[in-house]
């Protein structure tokens, strides 16, 4: 433009979801870094901040309101690259912009200083300084205690010798209030770019997934949520936050699979949850066997009251007993003879279950009637939902569904099962899952490992997908598990529940259930997806001790954990022993994970931790706590030896501390 005077250009901030069209992620309460690329012509300093707030984004750059912004200030990391940390404090849409300008007074301040060293008279560039001053006392807006600061500083900069005057005008307060009261006439202000901010479990959360049907039962009588209410305190001392039932609504008979999937029912099977539909209803019904609405809501109260929140599962599909294949046929797809398509995953089959048609001419009311279905289990409680297979509908259907329900439920938590394609996971999380199931239970090996963490909290994917770390599901009993006895299974909870700011058990997973269908499958024997299976939760065995110990580390470090861009791998000699750090922003509070990643053999080595990314003097000692053991050991430097034998220690999870 003919006669512009900004100077500034940003470029490449962050975060950001496809150039702003959707938004990216953030917590209430949770520093969120935003960092940007901003570039002038000539060698002065720049100066830059954020501006934010709450609502959708404003219509373009500088038609925001002062009064109606938050700012940040944004500090130099090198390479013309800026930071700035922001904090929202509220859920729901939110909005930032980037803003930049040379700052005229750190110039000045600079060349100064290079003057007054070189044996020069200053006394003409000192002048300089108090027009500076003068010229902010004339800006509309500046605050009354500002404005007496700057006349205070014209008279200091005037007064005394050369080298008092300058020290004066070094002193962070002047620089401060010199950079908060310059002229923004000319700054540059990045087109606003939005945010959705959720409440802090999406970000720092640890689920537990259990089948109701199966607590307190004696196949083939069924529990109950009512019996199940007696294990919702063994959870909650397990350190967990969140109950996740697979779908509890009735199950069809038509087609009903038997124990381990088998074609052959026998009498008292009581079917897959995931068949869904029968005599006593659909979707918004459960299961007469588990008691009523009014049952179901005294499990919600009951699961509160010992500190859990309990999330359902939201599965798009159908039984052929379900009442919407009479009611709304349209909303399935038909084969040429007039019969309706199961479900099919070739060569394997799922007659108990009906796809839905998101091709329909229905298409609206389709769409209404699985959002009512959600706003239906919202009304009575429930404010977090793991969606099966979301992979498999349509995108836009996703982005609108979770509009919908966030309008009425700011709160609400959406956790995207999706063992698919990164691309397909990815465009999920950005079109608005707050959390997404993710390929860790097939990252085993270190460098998998490694990889893998450094993907999921150092690229760009921070900004829209956060990772849930699961062990175990009633569909991935994995090799590592089946093959590597109790030491795999504290291993793989260790790295789950300290690298991870969220992380998942299924039920059984503390007995160390660990046999399957067969060699090389990934299915549980006697799975619980089709048949009850009571258990001795009080079986000597158990590891849910070790499991409580894991979830109080995590809770007694939460601003460490939750903040998943300061993860950070350290090298650790040795093919089979994994090195990670967790910290808070201001590393306060940090976290090293030493993990023996062979369940098997005893392994020692020799790390060499980045200390600057853990704010630890290198010629100081520092305590590390093993918040596992209750030992205390005294390391310095970067170098450190450890040694760890599964058979009774398979991690270090140390508190650093240097005084």
């Amino acid at each position: 433009m003919l006669g512009d005077r900004r100077r500034v250009f940003v470029a490449e901030i962050r975060p950001v979801v496809d150039g702003g069209a959707l938004e990216a992620k953030a917590i209430q309460g949770v520093p969120l870094p935003v960092r940007a690329t901003l570039v002038a012509d000539g060698h002065d300093p720049l100066v830059a901040w954020v501006r934010h707030g709450p609502g959708e984004p404003p219509a373009g750059p500088g038609s925001v309101p002062p009064r109606r912004a938050g700012e940040e200030p944004m500090l130099a990391e090198g390479n013309d690259r800026y930071v700035a940390w922001l904090t929202a404090p509220a859920t729901g849409q939110w909005w930032f912009s980037v803003c930049g300008m040379p700052d005229d007074y750190g110039a000045w301040l600079r060349d100064l200083r290079i003057r007054f060293l070189a044996g020069q008279d200053i006394t003409l560039e000192l002048e300089e300084g108090v027009l500076m001053a003068r010229h902010r006392l004339g800006l509309r807006g500046v605050p009354a205690a500002d404005r007496a600061a700057l006349r205070s500083l014209v008279k200091t900069l005037r007064a005394g010798d050369a080298e008092a005057r300058l020290v004066a005008a070094e002193q962070p307060a002047v620089v401060e209030l010199m950079r908060r009261t310059a002229d923004r006439s000319f700054a540059t202000v990045s087109p606003a770019l939005p945010l959705w901010v959720d409440r802090p479990r999406a970000g720092f959360s640890a689920w537990y997934e259990m089948f109701p049907r199966s607590e307190g039962a004696d196949p083939p009588r069924s529990g109950t949520f009512r019996s199940a209410e007696g294990r919702l305190s063994m959870i909650a001392s397990m350190g967990f936050d969140i109950v996740y039932l697979p779908p509890i609504h009735p199950i069809g008979t038509a087609h009903r699979k038997g124990r381990n999937n088998s074609l052959e029912v026998q009498s008292g099977d009581p079917g897959s949850p995931w068949a869904i539909g029968g005599a006593g209803g659909g979707h918004s019904a459960v299961h007469p066997d588990l008691g009523t609405l009014d049952d179901f809501d005294h499990f919600v109260a009951a699961a509160r009251e010992a500190g859990l929140e309990v999330a359902l599962d939201y599965a798009l599909q159908c039984s052929p007993d379900h009442p919407w294949v009479t009611e709304h046929p349209q909303w399935f797809r038909h084969r040429p003879d007039g019969s309706i398509r199961y479900a099919e995953n070739p060569p394997k089959r799922y007659q108990d279950i009906y796809p839905i048609n998101f091709d329909t001419d229905d298409a609206a009311a389709l769409w209404i009637a699985l959002r009512d279905v959600m706003l239906f289990w919202a009304r009575r409680g429930v404010r977090a939902f793991r969606v099966d297979n979301p992979h498999t509908k349509p995108f836009r259907f996703w982005e609108w569904l979770l509009r919908e329900v966030r309008g009425a439920y700011p709160e609400a938590i959406f956790l995207a099962e999706a063992f698919t394609r990164p691309a397909v996971m990815q465009r999920l999380a950005k079109l608005g899952f707050s959390q997404s199931y993710t390929y860790f239970t097939w990252r085993n090996s270190k460098w998998e490992l490694e990889e893998y963490l450094r993907e999921l909290a150092q690229t760009a994917e921070a900004d829209w997908f956060r990772p849930n770390f699961w062990v175990n599901t009633p569909d991935i009993l994995h090799a590592a598990l089946q093959h590597g006895g109790p030491s795999a299974f504290r291993m793989r909870a260790a790295i789950a529940a300290i690298t991870g700011p969220s992380w998942g058990m299924y039920s059984g997973y503390e007995l160390l259930e660990s046999t399957a269908l067969r060699e090389g499958s990934e299915e549980y024997l006697d799975s619980e997806k089709y048949q009850l299976k009571p258990r001795d939760w009080n079986a000597p065995w158990s590891i849910a001790p070790f499991i409580a110990t894991l979830n109080a580390i995590r809770r007694r470090h939460e601003t460490a954990i939750a903040q998943l861009h300061t993860l950070h791998v350290h090298h650790v000699s040795g093919d089979n022993l994994l090195c990670v750090s967790r910290s808070s922003i201001d590393r306060s509070d940090v976290l090293l994970l030493v993990v023996n990643l062979d369940p098997h053999q005893t392994h020692d080595g020799v790390t060499w931790l980045d200390l600057d990314a853990l704010g630890i003097s290198a010629t100081r000692p520092f305590e590390a706590d093993d918040e596992l053991s209750g030992e205390t050991f005294t390391w310095q430097g970067p170098e450190n030896y450890v040694r760890l034998d599964p058979s009774w220690r398979v991690a270090h999870v140390l508190h650093l501390r240097q005084s």
